[in-house]
């Protein structure tokens, strides 16, 4: 809007130009009491009555400019979100609205006349900062920064800057705007979460530690004792009773047991160790693992019926269990007399990859549909069901791993339809 009106202010004035600049040199010949000299009186009256609408155009504009000046300065005044002020050509402070009194804690009185040094710390001061900070914003234009920044009172602030070179309409230099946000609680939050995470990575390691070692000095016992009941159901096999003989075999399936969970729990922890993601064709994935449940399927006479699957970035060794493990549960919770029909969609969303293994196996009822992803967590006897009960805590892990999420839906004696998402 200022363009504009000093556009009509330089209008105005070529206007009454145009009707001042009289040639002298006819002016010298007009007669006092001849037709000229009337000519001339009318002109200037046509003139004078031309100045005057001038003048009051040229007040009305003034008038126009001072009230946008004095609303925009009014408003930036009341903005107490941010500090804003502006700075002259060598960094002293001009102007000083609401925000900065609030943020910096100086009054304008205070402040005003006074460089924009004073609110750095001694050792950015040392280093030149704000002075950089200047010459940037005069090479760029404009510049941002975050850093520390000090109060009237000497207290901290962690705060967002930007600083603007400002410029006449003949391009030259007249000083800066500095814009300053107060992200204090921001930087309080992101260093407390910061910290928080340290300390998880650092609990969870001692923890992996701990599962490592504890199932690595559990299996040596456990051997022992596995040992120790097959030579002892070898050596006197027939020679004992019938409880005893039962006694022994108890005891054999459950040391059996005991290693399987051991295992379980090792490979559990292991879980997202290499963290080197790579394109892994799924469709390849999928008859990986058909391949290595072949006895069970070929025991079942399950079908496994696959569309076109992606490639996509992943841990190629993890994806490999969670469509292994999806894959054996399918087949394992069958209905009898049923052979099982596994079939493996995907399509591609916004963001990401979301997977569907439906089967027509025994199906899960709704009250176990959460319960069911959590460590050891069985619904079934291992009499009817074989398993340790950590095989959908693995794949829980490794989705969560992959940045997606896992969810199914069920109908008890219709089937599953379990779905996971991967990271596009």
């Amino acid at each position: 809007m200022e363009n504009e009106i000093r556009q009509r202010h330089a209008e105005l004035y070529d206007l009454l130009l145009r009707y001042i600049k009289t040639d002298q040199a006819e002016l010298d010949y007009l007669d006092e009491d001849g037709p000229g000299m009337e000519l001339l009186s009318k002109s200037i009256q046509v003139l004078g009555k031309r100045l005057q609408d001038a003048e009051r155009k040229l007040a009305a504009t003034e008038k126009l400019l001072k009230t946008s000046q004095d609303t925009y300065a009014s408003l930036l005044g009341e903005i107490q979100d941010y500090a804003i002020i502006t700075l002259d050509l060598d960094g002293n402070i001009v102007n000083w609205n609401k925000g900065a009194e609030r943020i910096k804690g100086y009054t304008a009185k205070e402040i005003v006349g006074k460089n924009f040094r004073v609110f750095y710390t001694p050792a950015a001061r040392a280093d030149k900062l704000p002075e950089k900070l200047l010459a940037a914003a005069i090479r760029d234009g404009r510049v941002q920064h975050e850093d520390y920044r000090v109060r009237k009172d000497g207290t901290l602030l962690w705060s967002s800057v930007t600083i603007t070179a400002l410029h006449n309409n003949e391009g030259e230099l007249t000083g800066f705007i500095k814009i300053t946000r107060d992200l204090s609680e921001k930087k309080l939050m992101e260093d407390q979460t910061l910290l928080y995470l340290r300390k998880l990575e650092m609990e969870n390691k001692e923890l992996e530690q701990f599962t490592y070692i504890a199932s690595h000095d559990l299996q040596e016992p456990l051997r022992s004792i596995s040992t120790l009941v097959e030579l002892v159901a070898k050596e006197y096999a027939g020679k004992l009773d019938d409880t005893a003989d039962s006694y022994l075999r108890f005891i054999r399936q459950s040391s059996n047991r005991m290693s399987d969970l051991i295992k379980a729990l090792l490979d559990y922890s292991r879980i997202g160790k290499v963290k080197v993601k790579e394109a892994v064709d799924c469709n390849q994935v999928v008859l990986n693992a058909v391949d290595d449940l072949r006895t069970a399927i070929h025991e079942s006479k399950a079908q496994v019926v696959l569309e076109n699957l992606p490639i996509v970035q992943a841990y190629p060794v993890e994806l490999k269990l969670l469509f292994q493990n999806l894959l054996s549960n399918a087949i394992k919770f069958r209905q009898k007399h049923v052979p099982p029909v596994v079939r493996i969609t995907c399509v591609k969303k916004e963001h990401e990859y979301e997977f569907t293994f439906a089967d027509n196996g025994i199906g899960i009822a709704p009250r176990y549909q959460e319960k069911v992803f959590e460590i050891f967590q069985r619904l079934h006897n291992q009499l009817q069901y074989e398993g340790t009960g950590i095989g959908l805590a693995h794949c829980k892990k490794i989705v969560t791993l992959h940045g997606g999420r896992i969810w199914l839906s069920s109908i008890p004696g219709e089937g599953s339809q379990f779905y996971f998402t991967i990271s596009a």
